[in-house]
């Protein structure tokens, strides 16, 4: 007997969790530039999208045991790691020190269940999804350095660390199985190949920052921030070539997974900017910050658009889309 198809929102894949990602860095990247009402209403629409996806989460772990599996398999699964991280950073930076502490508990306990289950089923030629094994662990680094400057632990900086050191190991495992025809025919999650070590910049930056790292540590940190930054910065140029050569303008719920590396890119511009000192990088991030905004703005269109037209229903639901973001 075929279940009746219950409302829209009940239905939405793990993938969308990106847009929760996506929103949430932008309301960072708001905030680190001075807009702070814009920066606010992007937190409240990233914290109300990420409870009704927590919820979907938690109903379909009670009540659809098979299909939350199925799910936990595939890369997107790690959005719920990473977009509560995110949100997470934001509340820090708003100094609700202890709602983020839960959040990035929470996170943790997520983590390595999720991470498992992903690295297992890898394979070769992977969708652009594949870097959210990086992604939501450097999420971790990042909320965490975010707590420490807020005030956390010792432990909480090498818990940081850690996490950091680990991610950057998981960005090339993703990478040598990375399928590069992506680039050039991906739906939008091929730019998690380039926000992956935007968040590993953006982790290393307040590593960099921080007081407890000093003399050789510290250098080792800066450098390594500033290659981390650069190569994403190769990326962004390589994948927006390929987005100008061969665009594909019609909506798709991985398009939010192009949003998040965009917004992600310009928070790490920003915070590698200011912790390491390099004169441009803030006036970069900055421009960077409203090229996000402006496709954030064309991506919810897209979805209000095809929400309208009646064609949501099937491609967030899709197949395709239960595979990558």
């Amino acid at each position: 007997m075929t279940r009746p198809p219950g409302p829209w929102w009940a239905e939405l894949p793990p993938a969308a969790g990106a847009a929760v990602m996506a929103t949430g860095i932008i309301s960072v990247g708001l905030h680190l530039v001075g807009h702070e009402t814009f920066s606010r209403a992007a937190l409240a629409l990233a914290g109300a999208v990420w409870l009704v996806l927590a919820a979907n989460f938690s109903v379909r772990f009670l009540r659809d045991r098979p299909r939350w599996h199925a799910e936990a398999d595939t890369p997107p699964a790690l959005t719920a790691v990473a977009a509560t991280a995110v949100l997470g950073t934001r509340l820090s930076l708003l100094g609700w020190q202890t709602a983020a502490a839960v959040l990035l508990a929470l996170a943790t306990v997520l983590w390595p269940g999720l991470l498992y289950s992903v690295v297992r089923h890898w394979k070769r030629r992977m969708p652009g999804g594949a870097f959210l094994v990086c992604v939501a662990t450097q999420g971790l680094a990042v909320l965490a350095a975010a707590l420490v400057a807020a005030g956390g632990g010792e432990w909480l900086a090498w818990a940081a660390l850690v996490a950091f050191c680990l991610g950057v190991l998981l960005y090339g495992e993703a990478l040598v199985r990375f399928d590069f025809r992506q680039v050039w025919r991906g739906a939008g999650d091929q730019w998690i190949a380039g926000g992956a070590l935007a968040i590993s910049a953006l982790a290393g930056s307040k590593l960099t920052a921080s007081p407890l790292w000093t003399g050789d540590a510290h250098q080792a940190l800066r450098t390594a921030t500033l290659v981390l930054l650069g190569l994403d910065l190769a990326w962004y140029a390589i994948l927006l070539t390929a987005e100008v050569v061969r665009p594909r303008p019609h909506y798709d719920v991985r398009r939010w997974a192009t949003v998040f590396p965009l917004g992600m890119a310009a928070v790490a511009t920003l915070s590698t900017g200011a912790a390491t000192h390099v004169k441009g990088l803030h006036t970069l991030g900055v421009v960077l910050l409203w090229v996000a905004v402006a496709v954030w703005v064309l991506t919810l269109a897209g979805l209000l658009v095809t929400r309208v037209g009646g064609g949501a229903g099937r491609r967030p639901g899709g197949p395709a889309a239960t595979r990558s973001p």
